[in-house]
């Protein structure tokens, strides 16, 4: 039984276990679940599109949003706008994304109707390109998104505000109004472009951590996605779907965080060049 569920052998060395078991991960054979008597490849190939989409629409959303307005901050430093938004970037980020996805869930849910209150999509509806099935994915990952947004967004913008700060004193900044050159031009390429340079990697490793993040999101909506199951593994004491969800969730942040690593010169060539050059267009 347990070398038709985990594909090794028990009876055999502990070294040959491991080996059995790393031969079968290169072949994408993670188990059976014994909860769900499936493949644990195939549940996990199931449900990770639809946890990529939530966490990556939600990553996108509160990215332009903080972006956006810790640049608009920046430019407004010490003004009462600037004190308003920046306190309520801060009372938002000190919120659990959890606890906001129940507030969401118990007021626009349960109280008014207004969205479901789990599943990936209605009872009955066909899955293809159609408008119909597209908005009604929408309708259903609405809250679990808006959850991730609200209480992401604050502490992005906030370092964007900082690093557009510093960025705003800079000597090569004069130079280019000295050159006369367009505000826009000077506020996308030259301020922007540089301020957000510091968050990169801590975006990257966000992603990573995207598959991670969404158990509990996904147990408060019932949106079984990666996180869904991951959740009902451990409840169920099903071994093979936990260290499936072990799995994926460690190579995504390995691979998130090569990728940063791989690719920080390329956005930044000051990290190339060893900081001899301030200025990074």
């Amino acid at each position: 039984m347990v070398e038709q569920y985990i594909s090794i052998r028990p009876d055999e060395p502990i070294w040959v276990q491991y080996i059995d078991y790393f031969i079968s991960l290169l072949s994408f054979d993670l188990g059976t679940s014994f909860f769900y008597n499936r493949s644990v490849s195939a549940i996990y190939a199931e449900a990770l599109p639809w946890t990529l989409f939530i966490m990556g629409v939600a990553l996108i959303i509160s990215l332009a949003i903080s972006i956006a307005l810790g640049a608009f901050l920046a430019y407004h430093e010490g003004t009462k706008i600037d004190y308003f938004l920046s306190t309520f970037s801060v009372t938002m980020n000190s919120i659990p994304y959890y606890i906001m996805g129940v507030f969401l869930l118990v007021i626009f849910a349960y109280t008014y109707g207004l969205f479901p209150s789990g599943n990936r999509t209605s009872m009955g509806i066909e899955a293809g390109f159609t408008l119909e099935y597209f908005i009604d994915v929408l309708w259903h990952a609405a809250l679990p998104i808006l959850s991730v947004v609200l209480t992401a967004f604050g502490g992005r913008a906030l370092r964007m505000r900082g690093n557009a700060i510093r960025v705003l004193g800079e000597d090569y900044l004069q130079v280019a109004r000295l050159r006369g050159l367009k505000s826009g031009r000077i506020r996308t390429q030259y301020v922007a472009r540089n301020a957000v340079l510091p968050i990169y990697t801590s975006i990257m490793i966000q992603i990573g951590f995207m598959l991670g993040g969404s158990i509990i999101l996904e147990q408060i909506f019932r949106y079984p996605g990666v996180g869904y199951f991951f959740f009902r593994s451990i409840s169920s004491r099903d071994y093979p779907l936990m260290m499936g969800g072990f799995l994926i969730i460690t190579f995504a942040v390995i691979i998130a965080v090569t990728i940063a690593d791989m690719t920080y010169g390329l956005i930044d060539p000051r990290a190339s060049t060893g900081g001899d050059s301030h200025e990074a267009y």
